[in-house]
């Protein structure tokens, strides 16, 4: 069985919500999925998230699509990839 949790800022308190998401991965939780929500991108939180963790599956679980191009949306998935190549291929994993 793989664990996951959200990664949800409370009052945009990120070093707390980092370090919550960094105490989950030292207990074995697999992964970490992040959303949009008012005024946050699902993508950004990831690549803070890649830096502070070492072996965490990262992932998106709503991405607005409709407010981004396809070129954006691929370019965005593989920025991803490239810096944290432990998710393999997007939609591969």
């Amino acid at each position: 069985m793989k664990l996951a949790i959200n990664f949800v800022p409370a009052n945009e308190d990120w070093e707390s919500a980092a370090a919550y998401v960094v105490e989950a991965e030292r207990l074995g939780i697999d992964m970490v999925w992040t959303v949009e929500t008012w005024g946050y991108d699902a993508a950004t939180p990831l690549a803070y998230l890649a830096a502070k963790t070492t072996r965490m599956q990262l992932g998106t679980g709503i991405m607005q699509i409709g407010t981004r191009t396809p070129a954006m949306t691929a370019m965005t998935a593989m920025g991803g990839f490239c810096i944290t190549p432990r998710n393999g291929a997007p939609g591969f994993t």
